[in-house]
């Protein structure tokens, strides 16, 4: 059985999977998408750094003199190490933010894909019933040109009223001026269909202007939707990944008023000409250890908690409403899906 995330191959068409296959890999805004979660996973590599220790080294060489007394040389090479314990979980709570705001993109870019795989399936479909609607109006048109043809005469002969020709010749007219209306709105699906697969609007032409079936899906695509389908949606799953990443800034912004440590130390050689830095007298070494509190701020620690658990709040709404958006979507395409194959069997 066909996965339901793979849903446009139920219509059969190779065409189409071609397309929306196209679509993934080339859309602008899928491109977009791909961009915004590369750069998440970046910030999100940036928190994990933070979490070790820092090691840099140095090398510098000074010559400098001070009034008539004779220039004189400075050498130094070393290496600093940093390290900040964190003791009450900031950095930490500030590694999770980004991993769940890695999680939301990935999820943002599911929801991108899904979004333009159906609207390249829509544009398709449309673009196969103007074309079914095209050699309809042309076949109409060639039936009523010959009634039209056959009343002129049968008027000519006596048989007919003018009336009767100047309504086979109204008929005619019309379906007449239908075409053109058809022909342009197949040409800009065949634009759009072009576009959303990162190309030339007219990149497609040839391959779309020959018509071809209208695609048509299997019967049994209500059943194999399950219940666990909402829990699968893109939207949904990004609203649940931008919750956790608010409640870890929330654990950030608390752990920031409490005291922060760091230990620094340096192993280096100084001396006064270059040789001399390989002399056993030429070391040296510190080690540092630090802490620091906020004692006094005017409450802006405590006023950036409660802005992080507004933030919080927020995300906790958006999530509900997507949840209820997703519910209405469900249900309304169930529905409509019913009611279209009840129209379709009277038809």
């Amino acid at each position: 059985e066909t996965s339901l995330a793979q849903w446009w191959q139920r219509f059969n068409d190779p065409l189409l999977g071609t397309l929306v296959t196209q679509a993934l890999q080339a859309n602008t805004t899928v491109r977009s998408a791909q961009a915004a979660l590369q750069q998440a996973r970046a910030l999100r590599d940036v928190r994990s750094g933070n979490l070790y220790p820092t090691l840099t080294t140095s090398a510098s060489a000074q010559r400098s003199q001070s009034g008539g007394n004779d220039a004189s040389n400075s050498f130094k090479a070393g290496f600093d190490a940093s390290w900040e314990p964190d003791v009450f979980g900031a950095r930490r709570s500030a590694l999770n933010a980004t991993e769940a705001d890695a999680s939301a993109a990935e999820a943002n870019l599911g929801d991108v894909q899904v979004s333009i795989a159906a609207e390249v399936a829509v544009t398709y479909i449309e673009l196969r019933g103007l074309q079914a609607r095209l050699a309809i109006a042309r076949n109409n048109l060639a039936s009523q040109t010959e009634t039209l043809q056959i009343t002129d005469w049968r008027v000519q002969a006596g048989l007919a009223s003018s009336l009767d020709l100047e309504q086979a010749r109204s008929a005619s007219a019309q379906t007449s001026a239908g075409i053109p209306a058809l022909e342009i709105s197949a040409t800009q699906a065949q634009h759009s269909l072009a576009v959303l697969t990162g190309q030339a609007p007219r990149a497609l032409q040839a391959t779309l202007a020959a018509a071809g079936p209208l695609p048509q899906a299997s019967n049994d695509l209500v059943m194999s939707i399950p219940a666990q389908t909402l829990r699968q949606r893109p939207d949904v799953r990004a609203a649940e990944h931008r919750i956790s990443a608010a409640l870890a800034r929330v654990a950030q912004a608390d752990a920031a008023r409490y005291p922060g440590f760091q230990i620094s130390g340096s192993v280096g050689l100084s001396a006064l000409t270059l040789g001399g830095l390989t002399a056993a007298g030429s070391a040296a070494n510190a080690l540092l250890g630090s802490v620091s509190l906020p004692l006094f701020d005017g409450g802006a620690l405590t006023a950036q908690v409660r802005a992080q658990e507004a933030a919080l709040e927020q995300a906790r709404v958006s999530y509900q409403a997507t949840v209820l958006t997703a519910l209405k979507d469900v249900e309304n395409a169930l529905v409509a899906l019913q009611g279209d194959r009840e129209r379709l069997a009277r038809l």
